[in-house]
């Protein structure tokens, strides 16, 4: 299992480690050589530099991504210009699906660190889908997790179990790429952490020093280790419910 969350090249009859169709594409019994028209419709992007925009709300919208390395923060910003994080991107995770229905893209995308993107043209990727059932069903799956997480912190709950959601969350997705589920590095900045779980930044700091001196964390700046992962999924169960 890779410590840190960057992704490999493959090889010739492999994708890459994180790419967000490859398991699909397995499963239906395609190996990369096979798979040329994928390839085709896919372009290497970046890298992007922390801080600079993917796309921003209002772009016209052409294709999906998925991101190779890096972290990629979304967000919209409301009628008094005060910034809304809709959520955060990992290696393997795509963006851009919110963009289908309106043919524009409704948030900013903004690299965290220096991000590297897969992207893929959509009229050709849906077109291709249409062809291979098992590509096509990984769209609806993507489009599901999507929504589920804008959904993840809709109700009214405590801090510390928004908080445990977040990093239960978090480490799932990181093992779901292969990557280690009980070290990792939050690139998102503490603001930015408690502008997504719609909390104080005092609230957010005050919570780690809750986890960590109940034995459930270890923080070390941005570098956090989970050390009781079943506390903190009990905690977390009335939002992750499971």
């Amino acid at each position: 299992m890779k410590d840190s969350p960057i992704a490999d090249d493959g090889d010739a009859l492999h994708f890459c480690s994180t790419c967000a169709f490859s398991a699909a594409c397995m499963e239906q019994g395609f190996d990369k050589s096979k798979l040329g028209e994928l390839h085709v419709l896919v372009e290497h992007v970046g890298p992007f530099a922390e801080g600079e925009h993917v796309f921003r709300e209002g772009d016209r919208f052409e294709a999906i991504a998925a991101v190779r390395a890096g972290t990629v923060k979304t967000y919209v910003n409301d009628a008094e210009g005060r910034e809304q994080v809709q959520g955060f991107f990992l290696p393997g995770e795509v963006i851009g699906l919110n963009a289908i229905s309106s043919e524009r893209y409704p948030c900013n995308a903004v690299a965290l660190d220096p991000v590297m993107l897969c992207k893929f043209s959509f009229p050709g990727i849906a077109a291709l889908a249409a062809r291979l059932p098992g590509l096509q069903q990984q769209l609806f799956r993507l489009l599901s997790q999507d929504i589920g997480k804008a959904a993840l912190l809709a109700g009214n709950y405590t801090a510390d179990e928004r908080m445990a959601a977040f990093l239960v969350s978090m480490s799932r997705r990181y093992a779901a790429r292969g990557f280690s589920p009980l070290r990792f590095r939050l690139t998102m900045t503490r603001t930015d952490m408690a502008n997504y779980l719609r909390l104080a930044s005092e609230s957010v700091s005050r919570g780690f020093r809750r986890l960590q001196d109940e034995g459930m964390v270890k923080v070390d700046r941005r570098e956090i280790e989970l050390s009781d992962l079943p506390r903190l999924e009990q905690l977390a169960s009335s939002i992750l419910r499971g």
